[in-house]
C-alpha cells in the first residue's frame, strides 16, 4: 500500500558518461574477440554493479600487471595509467588495450606540452585516486605537483614560480575546482592553464543538474560507489546548494529510510558510473512505498561518443 504522496525530481544528465560506455564496451568487445578471461587492471569504473555483470562474462579484475598471465589480454581501466604500466606490458609482450577516457588523455597530452615547454605541473586533484595517480605518472618524479584545497596552494613549493602550468582532475566539484585555480593564479600570476578546463562535461552537466533541483527536493539521492569521485562530489553540490539531506547508495536497499521519513519531495541523480538500470530499481522501491509522481529536471542535452581502439572494431 502507497503511504503517501512523494515527488521524485529525476535530474538529468545522470548516468554513463560517454568515457564510461566506450570502457565497458571495450571489455565486452575484448571477450567477444578473444574470449574469456580477460583481464582488467584495477575497476574499469568505479561501480559495483557493472564490475560484477563484467566478472560474471568472465572478465578479471586485478590490481597490477603482475597478477595477469602472459597469454592473456588485459585492459587498462577508463581512469588512465602512469606509462611505466605499458611499457611493463610492452616489456612482457602482453596483449592490452587502453580503456582510459579520452578526456583524461586530453589532460595527459597537455601535461606532457607544457613538461616539453620547460613548465613544471600543479595538479588539482584527490590523492591516490586513480586518475591522479595516472596522470602523474606521466611525467618523471616531481614534476606534477598535487594540491587539493585552497589551503595546499599556500605551501606548495614549486621550482621556479614563473615556470608553472596548472592541469585537474576530470571528476572535481566545479565550483570547488575554480576557487582552487583562482588561487594558484593569484599566488602564481603567470601560470599557465588549459586550452579548455580539464573538468569533463559530464561531471559539469551533472554538478548543474543538481543544483538545479536542489530548491525543489528534502533529500537527494545519488547513486553511485564510495570510491567514485564524480559521484561524491554530486552529493557535496547537493548539500551546498541547499540541500541538506544528500545520501550516496549503490543500491535501493542501501536506502536510509528513516532518515527521509516526512520528505514529499525527493531529488534523484546518478554518477557517471551508474547504470539506469539502478535508477529504474529506486524508482520502484518508492513506488512500492508511496505514491509516486516523477518530474524530469533536464539542464542539459549530451550526444557525445568515443571510438573504442581499431583493434576491437571487428568485434562490434
Amino acid at each position: 500500500m502507497a503511504e503517501a504522496d512523494i515527488t521524485i525530481y529525476l535530474a538529468a544528465p545522470r548516468g554513463f558518461c560517454a568515457g564510461v560506455d566506450r570502457a565497458i564496451k571495450i571489455v565486452d568487445m575484448a571477450l567477444e574477440k578473444w574470449g574469456p578471461p580477460v583481464y582488467v587492471r584495477h575497476d574499469i569504473v568505479h561501480n559495483r554493479y557493472v564490475v560484477d555483470d563484467l566478472r560474471s562474462k568472465g572478465a578479471v579484475f586485478v590490481e597490477e600487471l603482475d597478477e595477469c598471465p602472459d597469454d592473456r589480454p588485459v585492459i587498462f581501466s577508463a581512469h588512465g595509467v602512469p606509462k611505466s604500466v605499458p611499457a611493463e606490458a610492452n616489456r612482457r609482450n602482453l596483449i592490452y588495450v587502453d580503456a582510459t577516457c579520452p578526456l583524461v588523455s586530453k589532460v595527459h597530452i597537455e601535461a606532457a606540452r607544457h613538461h616539453g615547454n620547460g613548465l613544471q605541473m600543479i595538479m588539482v586533484g584527490h590523492a591516490g585516486h586513480p586518475e591522479t595517480l595516472g596522470t602523474m605518472g606521466q611525467l618523471p618524479d616531481g614534476e606534477i605537483l598535487l594540491v587539493e584545497t585552497v589551503e595546499d596552494v599556500a605551501h606548495v613549493e614549486p621550482r621556479d614560480p614563473d615556470k608553472l602550468a596548472y592541469i585537474t582532475q576530470t571528476t572535481l566539484s566545479v565550483d570547488d575546482t575554480a576557487e582552487i585555480v583562482a588561487a594558484l593564479k593569484a599566488r602564481f600570476p603567470s601560470i599557465a592553464g588549459p586550452h579548455k578546463e580539464d573538468i569533463c562535461y559530464a561531471a559539469t552537466n551533472r554538478q548543474a543538474a543538481v543544483k538545479a533541483i536542489a530548491p525543489k527536493i528534502d533529500a537527494l539521492l545519488v547513486l553511485g560507489a564510495p570510491n567514485s569521485s564524480n559521484s561524491s562530489r554530486l552529493v557535496e553540490v547537493g548539500r551546498t546548494a541547499g540541500c541538506k539531506h544528500a545520501q550516496l547508495l549503490q543500491r535501493a536497499v542501501d536506502i536510509d529510510w528513516r532518515s527521509i521519513e516526512g520528505a514529499r519531495s525527493i531529488g534523484l541523480t546518478a554518477g557517471a558510473s551508474a547504470p539506469e538500470i539502478l535508477v529504474n530499481e529506486v524508482l520502484d522501491a518508492f513506488r512500492e512505498r508511496f505514491s509516486v509522481t516523477v518530474e524530469a529536471v533536464e539542464t542539459a542535452i549530451e550526444n557525445v561518443e568515443f571510438k573504442v581502439p581499431r583493434v576491437l572494431r571487428d568485434a562490434a
